[in-house]
């Protein structure tokens, strides 16, 4: 994020300080909207150490560890779903004040749960706000950065969402000691507290603004992220795009029919269901359980987990550092393939005998693969869906797109201990690497490349892309 500082310092001292302060807002912004994408973290990432816990407490079987870990994710469907509508109606900022307010209110109703059903259900709140926040946070900072840093500060979301996930492992450890499961779970409160006063003090975005005819308020929020100079060519540039959907005429499902858009749903909604069919999630969510079943014990197993989080933390930023200048296909490709690679080898060690060098073994297999995930295909799916539809249907279809990710991440969260208990972790962990063959295959074939483009030229050179003008 210094090359605005560079290129305004360029041209002498006195802008040196109007890029100082765009600098800052942007990293203002940043930091306060990506507390979103740290509760999605934390509460996706949080259950593993709970688990082993609640699972004594409420005597549950393996069919009831699913359902008490799916029950977040079937409500972040439905709330992305939701998400993608209310973001283009109130505004990206508005509704992720309500985000944030349902976000303390789940959390502490999970953490006060006294029975099986009132913790589902509790769950499925939370997840509500988790949905709605994984779609609203990177469309908002999409929409907020100049072009030649969007790669960097959409994917500090991403960043953000499996430091999240460190911070819920690293508290899992220290609580485990005292089985103090309910205050694992309640702490997300703190952070949530922290995006909804955060809120109050940041604009909507420039694209938001003009899509209600506010085109001063865009102006403004534009003259605090771009050169004076730039202002101007940028508004026109969004109003054009605006234009051309406005002569439509026609609302946003009317405008998932036009055959180039469509498409793009289709290949938004593809690369969404590669993200969660390829193990990462049974990975975040059962961590100390695959450990477990070569033979470490409870808090041993949750401790290692750390590992887990820590390289997720690192591969993102790497991921980040990467994105905009390496593309996002390749990234997609490369990861794939590394994944792949590793699950392979991670199926194979599960067929050895029980010792504490395989558990060391699994361990680092599964770290080996969340680098190759988290820096490469979790990094750039969030980014490509943040990018990759036309204003005019943004928020319905990544909210769609992101519905379609919730809903195999449920699946996957139903049934990986029922899987596990039944073919054994050697043989689902195998599944999962063809399933990152098929992924790889997809992605080569559909996945589009969006790195360096404004958002409205980006609209137009999807739509020549998908219709072959």
């Amino acid at each position: 994020m210094t090359a605005p500082t560079r290129q305004l310092a360029s041209d002498g001292p006195r802008r040196s300080a109007p890029a100082r302060r765009t600098q800052r807002f942007l990293v203002g912004i940043a930091a306060i909207a990506a507390l979103g994408g740290a509760l999605f973290g934390y509460d996706t990432g949080v259950v593993s150490g709970a688990l082993p816990f609640m699972e004594r407490h409420f005597g549950l079987g393996s069919l009831g560890e699913g359902v008490i870990t799916s029950a977040l994710l079937i409500g972040a469907a439905f709330g992305s779903l939701a998400g993608g509508r209310m973001s283009d109606a109130l505004g990206r900022r508005t509704s992720l004040l309500w985000a944030g307010a349902v976000f303390i209110g789940g959390a502490l109703a999970v953490a006060l749960a006294p029975t099986v059903p009132f913790m589902a259900v509790a769950r499925f709140v939370l997840g509500l706000a988790v949905g709605s926040a994984s779609v609203i946070t990177p469309l908002y900072l999409s929409e907020i950065a100049p072009p030649h840093i969007r790669g960097r500060l959409v994917s500090f979301n991403s960043l953000m969402i499996v430091s999240g996930q460190l911070l819920a492992y690293l508290i899992n450890a220290v609580l485990a000691h005292w089985a103090a499961w309910r205050w694992m779970l309640g702490l997300a409160a703190l952070p949530a507290v922290a995006l909804f006063t955060g809120l109050f003090f940041l604009p909507d975005t420039p694209r938001w603004y003009i899509s209600k005819g506010r085109r001063d308020e865009a102006g403004a929020v534009l003259a605090r992220t771009l050169p004076a100079e730039e202002v101007a060519g940028e508004l026109a540039r969004i109003d054009h795009a605006r234009g051309l959907e406005a002569t439509a005429r026609r609302g946003a499902w009317q405008e998932l029919r036009t055959p180039w858009i469509r498409r793009l749903l289709l290949v938004g909604v593809g690369l969404a269901i590669v993200q969660q069919i390829t193990g990462v999630n049974a990975v975040i969510y059962f961590a100390p359980k695959i450990l477990a079943a070569t033979g470490l014990g409870t808090n041993a197993a949750i401790t290692a987990t750390i590992a887990v989080g820590v390289i997720s933390v690192l591969a993102t930023a790497v991921g980040m550092s990467l994105i905009d200048r390496v593309g996002r296909r390749p990234m997609l490709i490369t990861g794939l393939a590394g994944m792949a690679f590793s699950l392979a080898l991670l199926g194979a060690a599960f067929r050895l005998p029980h010792s504490p060098a395989v558990s060391l073994l699994v361990l680092g297999l599964m770290v080996l693969y969340m680098a190759f995930m988290q820096a490469t295909l979790n990094t750039g799916v969030w980014l490509l869906l943040a990018e990759m539809f036309p204003l005019a249907v943004r928020g319905l279809a990544m909210g769609t797109a992101v519905f379609m990710m919730w809903l195999i991440n449920f699946t996957v969260a139903l049934t990986f201990p029922v899987l596990l208990d039944a073919v054994g972790a050697g043989t689902t962990f195998w599944l999962f690497g063809v399933a990152c063959v098929l992924s790889l295959l997809f992605c080569k074939r559909y996945a589009p490349e969006t790195k360096g483009l404004a958002l409205e030229d980006l609209e137009d050179e999807l739509r020549k892309g998908a219709t072959g003008a």
